[in-house]
């Protein structure tokens, strides 16, 4: 199998008359967490779905290793192995967790025995789901949700995954648990693009990262160079500049604002 690659160049994409992604460029190599950070309407969500195939950009170029894929509809992306857990879940709360789960193998030709397999491999990092198998999505809490979410796309078997905000609206221990999840699935070869408010946690389990304010690229880096990068500890880490402490002003809580 060709190596994964994931190259997006010079890409505009727009709601109606107002473009929403204003020439973005990036670069996700096999093997890496890639964060991108970014307040609320920067265009980290306009961003997944376009490369998801949700919505088409209207200039610039995505590729896959040597494929273009920003002109293949969703179900042929996920197939090229693109996942995409969107921000909020969009379970089916109608349907068993057991159900759920089964529909994010749609796509698979593989024998029970290897989507069983799977199914196993999300157990092991979600134990509480295994217990909740007959359970209506839509009565889990909000934690076991975004697990589900997250679980549901692994059952497409990615090489990769594209996480849209996973720990919104999570307490900070199920956060925690979350984000080692990731880094679990990382390990095991699992290359991952995470859209995520909460710089810190984002941060501190990334290769590299890219932020985005108002549809562009405004800074990109190690982890380790945007956590040292003045702005980003500022504004999205919540850490004092030596002036701001002089004046005695408060700090921040690790996320990025609205």
């Amino acid at each position: 199998m060709p190596k994964l690659r994931l190259r997006i160049e010079d890409v505009w994409t727009y709601y109606g008359p107002i473009p929403a992604l204003r020439g973005i460029s990036l670069e996700v190599d096999e093997g890496e967490i890639v964060a991108v950070l970014g307040p609320n309407g920067a265009g980290k969500t306009t961003l997944l779905r376009t490369i998801s195939g949700l919505i088409r950009p209207k200039r610039g170029a995505i590729s896959l290793g040597d494929q273009r894929i920003d002109r293949l509809n969703p179900a042929q992306i996920v197939r090229l192995g693109v996942m995409q857990v969107p921000e909020g879940r969009q379970l089916f709360p109608e349907l068993t967790v057991a159900e759920n789960l089964k529909l994010g193998a749609y796509t698979r030709r593989e024998s029970r025995a290897a989507i069983q397999h799977d199914l196993e491999r999300v157990f092991r990092l979600f134990p509480t789901l295994k217990e909740r198998l007959e359970q209506l999505a839509g009565t889990l809490s909000g934690g076991e949700q975004q697990m589900l979410a997250v679980a549901r796309g692994l059952m497409a078997r990615p090489r990769l995954l594209l996480l849209d905000e996973p720990s919104l609206g999570l307490a900070p221990t199920l956060v925690t648990q979350l984000f080692r999840a990731i880094e679990e699935l990382n390990r095991e070869g699992l290359t991952v693009l995470l859209a995520e408010q909460n710089a810190r946690q984002a941060l501190r389990i990334a290769h590299r990262g890219y932020v985005l304010e108002l549809g562009r690229v405004v800074l990109q880096g190690s982890a380790a160079e945007l956590q040292r990068d003045k702005r980003v500890r500022e504004r999205y880490l919540g850490v004092q500049s030596s002036a701001a402490q002089g004046q005695g002003k408060g700090g921040g809580s690790g996320e990025l604002g609205a």
